[in-house]
């Protein structure tokens, strides 16, 4: 489907940056997640690959359209396309709310070995609070940008009171939670301690996750960044439940709970740091344990202004920041071509164009947003593509081929350069309220 909204932008890019490499990257990555990425299937909603693994994380397939959204303002077609996902994941979330992939059909594919209670059409059963939020995110930002409200139906409403449901039941994970989860055959990440109910946590206010957006075993069970995205989408569905669908029992639980994960986030998610002063822990489990550090994935500690929204302290998020980007942070990594932040999910050394690219996002320093896209229009290792991470002193050692979800971080930030990007889109549409 041609969409000449992404040939009039693409020009723009040119004109605007300047930069071969850097517009060719853009045109590329846009029309590949649009040609091979989104799979359309006679009578389903839209399906949207990850890229080289054939299944689809709610996650990732939020974040791969975020660089369309300013695009749907004036594209129906775009619009189309992002509202057809919004119920794809809508029904994917009532088919198993602790799921984070799932499959194009109910055929088994993926994880089927996995200990806890898979559905045929379920990828991954790895419980991560993130996979919940993005699609809130999602349908939040489609309607302030287009307006449009056929994703927000009756479907979408028992969706979000199931997402509730969960982060309420999870918040006692211990004592309320029917969530297992153990993989036998991979690396110690991949499945969690003590029978497949994860480290032991004490009671704090917030909700627990399994896992990290990496899909890797959270060390410690209450992810902050994640709790933070989910205070924020709260308050997104409190508005959609308001003025959208007209239900103030939705409306009031959501806020509620939100209410009930920021004390908990106050109280338990905040930390000391002997250089830094107060700064957000990355993980914590309400018996007085804390890991300070951030990882590569959205939501980060880094990309909270992205994902937080008015959850986060400002003071705080700058002394987090400050340490994210330091060698205080364990993940940060520095080498000949590249500094920036890697994962214990990707090898030694490697640092992940996502998060560079989310370092860019919530930076208000024009050249370094601009710096940072140089850097990655010099490190893709002549194919053309964002990947998974890199190597900071050989950057053709990489993971993974195609991971669209790297280059659309890479789209995002380039609309933002151009004074396009999601957030300005957001701020220029205003949605009538009654």
């Amino acid at each position: 489907m041609a969409h000449p909204s992404l040939t009039e932008t693409t020009a723009r890019v040119q004109e605007i940056i300047g930069s071969d490499a850097i517009t060719r990257i853009f045109r590329d990555a846009m029309s590949r997640t649009l040609r091979d990425a989104f799979v359309h299937s006679d009578g389903e909603e839209v399906f949207v690959l990850t890229g080289d693994i054939p299944a689809m994380w709610l996650r990732d397939s939020a974040a791969q359209v975020r660089p369309y959204l300013p695009l749907a303002a004036d594209d129906p077609g775009v619009a189309d396309l992002l509202v057809s996902l919004v119920r794809r994941q809508v029904r994917a979330i009532l088919l198993d709310p602790y799921a984070n992939a799932f499959n194009a059909r109910p055929d088994g594919a993926g994880h089927a070995g996995d200990e806890t209670q898979m559905h045929p059409g379920v990828w991954e059963r790895k419980y991560e609070v993130d996979s919940l939020c993005f699609p809130l995110q999602l349908a939040h930002q489609v309607w302030r940008i287009t307006g449009r409200t056929d994703h927000l139906d009756a479907e979408f409403a028992r969706a979000a009171d199931l997402i509730i449901t969960t982060w309420q039941v999870e918040q006692d994970h211990a004592e309320r939670s029917p969530y297992r989860f153990q993989r036998h055959d991979g690396p110690p990440t991949d499945t969690l301690t003590d029978g497949g109910n994860g480290s032991p946590v004490g009671r704090t206010g917030m909700t627990w996750s399994g896992f990290r957006p990496s899909d890797d075993a959270c060390v410690l069970n209450y992810n902050v960044p994640g709790n933070l995205f989910a205070i924020h989408v709260l308050g997104n569905l409190a508005e959609l439940a308001t003025v959208v669908l007209d239900d103030p029992a939705l409306a009031s639980r959501a806020r509620d709970l939100a209410a009930e994960l920021a004390a908990g986030v106050r109280e338990w998610g905040i930390v000391t740091h002997p250089v830094h002063g107060r700064i957000y822990a990355y993980e914590v489990d309400g018996l007085g344990g804390a890991v300070l550090m951030d990882d590569a994935n959205m939501p980060s500690l880094l990309s909270l202004p992205l994902t937080g929204g008015d959850a986060i302290d400002a003071e705080i998020y700058r002394n987090t920041r400050a340490f994210v980007l330091s060698p205080d942070n364990p993940t940060y990594t520095r080498g000949t071509h590249a500094v920036g932040l890697g994962s214990p999910h990707t090898p030694p050394d490697h640092v992940w164009p996502i998060a560079l690219a989310v370092q860019g996002l919530t930076t208000d320093d024009d050249a370094e947003k601009r710096r940072i896209l140089d850097l990655l229009a010099r490190t893709h290792a002549d194919t053309f593509r964002m990947h998974e991470s890199f190597h900071v002193d050989d950057p053709a050692t990489f993971t993974r081929e195609w991971f669209s979800w790297a280059d659309s971080m890479f789209c995002e930030l380039v609309l933002d350069v151009c004074g396009a990007g999601v957030q300005s889109t957001l701020d220029e549409e205003q949605v009538p309220t009654p």
